[in-house]
């Protein structure tokens, strides 16, 4: 897509709005009524955006590793983020982690996830983890992006193209969710959540 970014239209996130500041401030003043049961709920904010892929397509596939050091990676195989070129030429990923998902976010009727709380969005995992590297691969370009907090803290990198399409989320949740941990049963639960989606956890 090669046009202005006046015309394009917002769906899940504010194309115009790279970084909402003010909205991941908030988010980070209570880390404990946006993340209940701290990193198992950050895991299922990133996950039902890998059911959301799946659903729109024939099913599909995601893997979540936990790594010794306190993060957790997802990958799944989807469509990867969506990423355009606006009436300049410059490569635009849609905001998923800067800014406020339009559906759930301020929605009494936001989707509940496996753990009974509602879903408000990508941005909630961002602002709430120490640091997070957001992986895309679509067909027409691949790159990486690291966040501190939220905040982007470096451009669109570049990394070659291996054939596939997908998004890896790699995050580690502040010290405070991290603390709170998850149980074998959650991921039991996980693997078994949205029926569209086959999930495999790594320990």
């Amino acid at each position: 897509m090669d046009t202005s970014r006046a015309f394009w239209r917002n769906t899940t996130h504010d194309w115009a709005n790279a970084v909402d500041l003010a909205h991941l401030s908030g988010i980070r003043r209570d880390p404990v009524a946006f993340a209940p049961g701290g990193t198992w709920h950050l895991v299922l904010e990133v996950v039902a955006y890998a059911a959301d892929e799946a659903e729109c397509g024939d099913g599909g596939r995601c893997r979540v590793t936990l790594h010794p050091d306190g993060s957790v990676s997802v990958a799944d195989e989807g469509r990867g983020t969506d990423t355009r070129f606006d009436e300049d030429g410059q490569v635009v990923k849609k905001p998923v982690m800067a800014t406020k998902d339009l559906r759930f976010f301020d929605s009494p009727e936001a989707q509940i996830l496996p753990d009974g709380h509602p879903r408000r969005g990508m941005s909630v995992v961002a602002a709430l983890s120490e640091r997070l590297v957001h992986t895309n691969r679509r067909h027409n370009g691949s790159w990486t992006q690291r966040y501190e907090h939220g905040v982007p803290v470096t451009g669109l990198e570049a990394v070659p193209d291996d054939g596939t399409t997908g998004t890896t989320v790699h995050f580690r949740p502040g010290e405070r969710l991290r603390a709170e941990g998850w149980s074998r049963g959650d991921a039991v639960a996980l693997a078994t959540a949205w029926p569209h989606l086959a999930v495999e956890v790594r320990p």
